[in-house]
C-alpha cells in the first residue's frame, strides 16, 4: 500500500463527529474496529486490479494527461506554463493507471474508460504538481490548474504534436 498514492481532500468535522472521535479516541477503552479484509484479501485485490484492461489509447490519454503538467512541453495547456513550476513525475502516470483500473474494477468492468480516468486524476495528481509564485501569489490552487488539463487535453490523441 502506497500512503502517498492519492491526496484527498477532507473538510472540517461537524460537531457530532468531533464529539465522536473525543469520545472513541480519549476513553479508557477503545472499540474494536470489524475485520473487512484480510492479508491475503488485499493481496489478492492488488493482484486483480493489475489483470484490469488499459487499452493503449487509453494509457495515451494518460500519458497525454501527464505530459500536459509539464510546463513548456509539447501537450502543456496555457494553465500549466502559466501556472506550474514543475508537472508530474512517471509515478503520477502510473498512480493514475492503477486507481482508474481499480475504479473500472469497482464498477463492474474489466477495461478502463476515460470516466475512470477522469473520476482519479485529481486525487492522485494534485500533490505531484508544484505550482509557480505566481499561482501561489494569486491563490490559484493546483486543481484549478488540473481541471484545466482535464477540459483541454483531448481523448482522442492529435498525432500532430511530439510523440
Amino acid at each position: 500500500l502506497d500512503r502517498f498514492f492519492f491526496k484527498l481532500v477532507v473538510g472540517y468535522s461537524s460537531r457530532e463527529d468531533l464529539n465522536t472521535i473525543i469520545d472513541r479516541t480519549t476513553k479508557q477503552s477503545f472499540a474494536t474496529p470489524e475485520k473487512v479484509m484480510d492479508g491475503h484479501e488485499i493481496v489478492k485485490w492488488q493482484n486483480l486490479v493489475r489483470e484490469v484492461i488499459l487499452a493503449p489509447h487509453v494509457q495515451d490519454y494518460i500519458a497525454r494527461l501527464t505530459l500536459a503538467t509539464h510546463p513548456e512541453g509539447p501537450f502543456a495547456v496555457p494553465e500549466t506554463n502559466q501556472y506550474l513550476r514543475w508537472g508530474a513525475s512517471p509515478r503520477g502516470a502510473q498512480t493514475v493507471a492503477l486507481a482508474s483500473k481499480l475504479s473500472a474494477l469497482l464498477s463492474g468492468r474489466y477495461n478502463v474508460s476515460f470516466e475512470d480516468i477522469r473520476r482519479v486524476y485529481l486525487p492522485a495528481m494534485r500533490h505531484r504538481v508544484i505550482l509557480n509564485f505566481e499561482a501561489e501569489a494569486e491563490g490559484i490552487p493546483a486543481d484549478s490548474v488540473l481541471r484545466d488539463i482535464l477540459k483541454k487535453v483531448p481523448e482522442k490523441a492529435d498525432d500532430t504534436k511530439a510523440a
